[in-house]
C-alpha cells in the first residue's frame, strides 16, 4: 500500500543551471550533487535533478505542475525573490491561499503555496465545484 509521495524527479538539460535555480532562487536545501543530478531537500521531502539530453525546451500546454509550501508570512518575499530572477510567470491565481505560477528554466511549471490540503477543503466547502463528492 502506498504510504506517500517518495520523491520526484525532474529531468534537467543544464544541471548546474537548474541547481543554481533551485537552490538560490526557489530556495531548496542542496544535499549531494554529482555529474548527472542532485538530490536538494523542499521541507521533508527530496527532489531530484536529473541531466538528461531529451529534458523538454518548454512548458508543456497541460495544467500539471508542483507546487512547494511556503509559509503565508515568507509567501511576499519569496515571490518577489523569484520575480527579481525574471521567471516566466504562467498562470494568474485564482484559487484559495497565496501562489506565485512560474518556470524553471527547462520549462517545468512550479507553483509556490501559502496553503494546505485543510485550507483548500474549507473553502471548497464554501464555493462548491459541479459534481463534487466527498469521500472523507
Amino acid at each position: 500500500m502506498v504510504t506517500g509521495i517518495n520523491h520526484l524527479t525532474l529531468a534537467v538539460r543544464d544541471l548546474e543551471r537548474s541547481f543554481a535555480f533551485y537552490t538560490r532562487v526557489v530556495g531548496l536545501e542542496p544535499i549531494v550533487k554529482w555529474a548527472q543530478g542532485a538530490y536538494l531537500l523542499a521541507g521533508d521531502d527530496w527532489i531530484c535533478l536529473s541531466l538528461d539530453d531529451e529534458t523538454r525546451s518548454g512548458p508543456l500546454p497541460e495544467y500539471t505542475h508542483v507546487a512547494f509550501s511556503v509559509d503565508a508570512e515568507a509567501f511576499a518575499v519569496c515571490s518577489e525573490a523569484i520575480r527579481e530572477q525574471g521567471t516566466t510567470i504562467w498562470k494568474e491565481n485564482c484559487s484559495e491561499g497565496d501562489s506565485l505560477y512560474f518556470l524553471d528554466p527547462d520549462g517545468h511549471k512550479l507553483e509556490i503555496h501559502s496553503g494546505n490540503l485543510e485550507s483548500r477543503l474549507a473553502e471548497l466547502r464554501k464555493s462548491l465545484y459541479e459534481g463534487l463528492e466527498w469521500y472523507v
